[in-house]
C-alpha cells in the first residue's frame, strides 16, 4: 500500500520516547511553520511596491502569490512520501533551508521572472514545513497530551495569516517589499540549528531506499497537474471572470481531469504517492472535510474584516491590525485552555461549541452597518478567534485517533492540504460574492433614484442648494455624485452581509458532521464498539 514507514511491534512503537523535552520539540518546530504561514499573507499589501519597483504591471505582479500557493499545494500532498524516501529530519531540515535561502533570492530578486521564479522554490520548501510538523509532534505526544502540542500548533497557523497583512504593510511602509523576505533568513538559520540539535526520527520510521523504491511517475505528473491547476484557477478566477474566459475554462478541465484519475491511480497503485486509504477511516474522512471548511472560514474572514474597514469605515491599515488584535489573544490564551479540555471531555463537545461559537460570530457581523464602532468590530473578531480555537485543536486531534503512528507523515500532508485548498476555496468565494452581490445591491438600489421617486429628488434639490453656493454651475452634478458615492457605499456594505451570512450559515450546517467522527476518550483513543 505504498505505507511511508515499517512498522515496529507494538509494544517498542508505543515505548518509544524522544530523549528531548518534547515541548522543546514544539517550539522549535513550530518556529519554522510560523514564517512559512506568515508568508503566506505577508507579501498580499506589498504587491503594488513590488510591481512598481520591477517595473511590472498590478496584474503581473499578483503571479508572485500564485506560484507560491501553486507549488506550496503540489509539495503539500507528497511531504509523506517525500519523508519515508529522505527521511522525516533530513526533509524537514531539507525544506527549512530551501524556505531560508529561496527567501534571500526573493529579497534579492532584480526583476519580476526571477521573483516568480524564486517565490515557486520558497512555495516548494514552506509545503513541506507544515505536514512535517504535525507529524513531528504527532509521534513525540502522547495521545493524550497531543491536544496541548496541537494548540501551539494552531497559535502559530491561525495567527500567522491574521497579523500577516498588518506586519507586511507596516515592514513595506518603513523599510522596503524585500524586507518581508530578508526577514525569514535568521528564522530559518535559528530553526535548522535548533532541529539539527534536538529532533530525532523515531526508530520505527525506516528510510526507504530510493532504488527499491518505484517511482509512481504518473501519479506524480497527475498531482502536480491537478493541484497546481486547480490554485491556479482558484487565485486568478475572479480576476479573469471565471467562466468568461478561456484561460480559466482551460485550467478547470485539467484540474477536473487529472484530479479525478489521481484518485482511480492513486487507489490501485501498489506504490502510491498519497495514501489515499487513509479516508476510508470515517474519523480522518471527516476531520479532513472540517479542516476544509475551517480553512474556508478562515481565511474567508480574515480576507473581509480588514478590507471592511479599510475600505468602508476609512481605517489604516494600522488600526484596522489593532481592531483584529484581540482576537489574536484569544487564540494564544484559548488553544491551550482547548487543549487541557481534550484531555478531560470529548473533542465532539468541544467541537460543537467551537462551530456554534464560530457561526453565532458570523452571524453577529451581518448586523455591521456604515456607523459600526471600533468596539463591535474587535469583540466579533474575538469571539470568531474563540470559535476557531475550539475547532482547530480537537479536528487535528481526532485526525490522527485510530492511525498507525507510521502513517502519521501521509496523514499530516493530506490535513493541511485540505486546511490550505479551503483557506483558497473560501477566499475564490467571497471575493466573487463581494463582487457580484455589490453590483446586484447597486442595480436594485439604483431603481429607487428615479424622478418619480420624492424622497429622490428632495435629497437631490437638498444636496444641490448646499453645493450650489461654492460649486458654481456644477452643484448638481456634484449632488449626483455624492448620492452616486453613498449608494456604492450602501452596495458594498450589504455585499459584506451576504458574505457574513453565507459563511455563517455553512460553519452552522457543519454541526451534523461532528457526530460522523467516532467517539473519542479524553486523551485521543477511540471507544471500542
Amino acid at each position: 500500500m505504498g505505507a511511508a514507514a515499517i512498522t515496529m511491534n507494538e509494544a517498542d512503537a508505543a515505548a518509544w520516547q524522544s530523549p528531548v523535552n518534547p515541548w522543546i520539540i514544539a517550539l522549535t518546530v513550530t518556529l519554522a511553520t510560523f514564517m512559512e504561514v506568515l508568508d503566506t499573507s505577508i507579501a498580499n499589501v506589498a504587491l503594488p511596491h513590488i510591481a512598481g519597483s520591477l517595473s511590472a504591471g498590478q496584474d503581473e505582479s499578483t503571479w508572485v502569490l500564485t506560484s507560491y500557493l501553486v507549488s506550496n499545494a503540489i509539495v503539500l500532498p507528497l511531504s509523506g512520501w517525500l519523508s519515508s524516501i529522505m527521511g522525516r529530519k533530513r526533509f524537514y531540515m531539507s525544506c527549512v533551508a530551501l524556505f531560508t535561502i529561496s527567501s534571500a533570492l526573493c529579497g534579492f530578486s532584480l526583476n519580476l521572472p526571477m521573483l516568480i521564479v524564486f517565490r515557486v522554490l520558497q512555495g516548494a520548501g514552506g509545503g513541506g514545513l507544515q505536514p512535517s510538523e504535525q507529524s513531528i509532534l504527532a509521534d513525540t505526544f502522547a495521545p493524550a497530551k497531543r491536544g496541548m502540542a496541537f494548540a501551539v500548533y494552531g497559535i502559530a497557523v491561525v495567527m500567522a495569516p491574521a497579523i500577516g497583512p498588518t506586519l507586511g504593510g507596516w515592514i513595506t511602509d518603513n523599510f522596503s517589499w524585500r524586507w518581508i523576505f530578508f526577514v525569514n533568513i535568521p528564522v530559518g538559520i535559528i530553526s535548522l540549528l535548533l532541529t539539527q540539535r534536538l529532533i530525532q526520527d523515531p526508530p520505527y520510521l525506516k528510510r526507504r531506499k530510493l532504488t527499491e523504491t518505484r517511482i509512481d511517475y504518473v501519479g506524480l505528473s497527475l498531482i502536480a497537474l491537478g493541484l497546481g491547476a486547480l490554485q491556479v484557477v482558484l487565485d486568478k478566477g475572479q480576476r479573469e471572470d471565471w467562466f468568461e474566459s478561456h484561460f480559466i475554462v482551460a485550467l478547470t478541465a485539467v484540474a477536473v481531469v487529472a484530479l479525478i484519475f489521481v484518485i482511480f491511480w492513486e487507489w490501485n497503485h501498489k506504490d502510491p504517492i498519497i495514501d489515499l486509504h487513509l479516508f476510508r477511516e470515517r474519523t480522518f474522512a471527516t476531520a479532513n472535510f472540517l479542516m476544509f471548511m475551517l480553512g474556508f472560514a478562515l481565511l474567508g474572514s480574515t480576507l473581509l474584516l480588514p478590507l471592511f474597514m479599510q475600505t468602508l469605515l476609512g481605517y489604516t491599515a494600522e488600526r484596522s491590525g489593532l481592531a483584529l488584535m484581540p482576537g489574536g489573544f484569544t487564540i494564544m490564551i484559548a488553544m491551550p485552555v482547548v487543549g487541557f479540555l481534550l484531555s478531560r471531555y470529548s473533542p465532539r463537545y468541544l467541537m460543537l461549541f467551537g462551530l456554534c461559537m464560530l457561526s453565532f460570530s458570523l452571524f453577529h457581523m451581518t448586523n455591521f452597518d456604515l456607523g459600526v464602532d471600533f468596539r463591535t468590530v474587535m469583540f466579533a473578531r474575538v469571539y470568531q478567534a474563540a470559535g476557531l480555537a475550539f475547532l482547530f485543536v480537537p479536528i487535528n486531534t481526532t485526525a490522527y485517533s485510530g492511525l498507525p503512528r507510521d502513517k502519521n507523515n501521509a496523514a499530516s500532508g493530506l490535513m493541511n492540504l485540505a486546511r490550505n485548498i479551503g483557506g483558497s476555496v473560501g477566499i475564490s468565494v467571497v471575493t466573487t460574492l463581494l463582487a457580484r452581490r455589490t453590483q446586484f445591491h447597486q442595480v436594485r438600489l439604483s431603481e429607487n433614484l428615479s424622478a418619480g421617486n420624492p424622497q429622490f429628488q428632495s435629497t437631490l434639490q437638498g444636496l444641490t442648494a448646499r453645493f450650489s453656493g461654492g460649486a458654481g454651475g456644477n452643484a448638481a452634478q456634484h449632488a449626483y455624485a455624492l448620492i452616486q458615492a453613498n449608494l456604492v457605499r450602501q452596495s458594498t456594505m450589504l455585499a459584506y452581509i451576504d458574505n457574513f451570512w453565507l459563511l455563517g450559515i455553512v460553519i452552522a450546517c457543519l454541526v451534523p458532521c461532528v457526530f460522523l467522527i467516532k467517539k473519542v476518550k479524553p486523551g485521543g483513543e477511540i471507544v471500542a464498539h
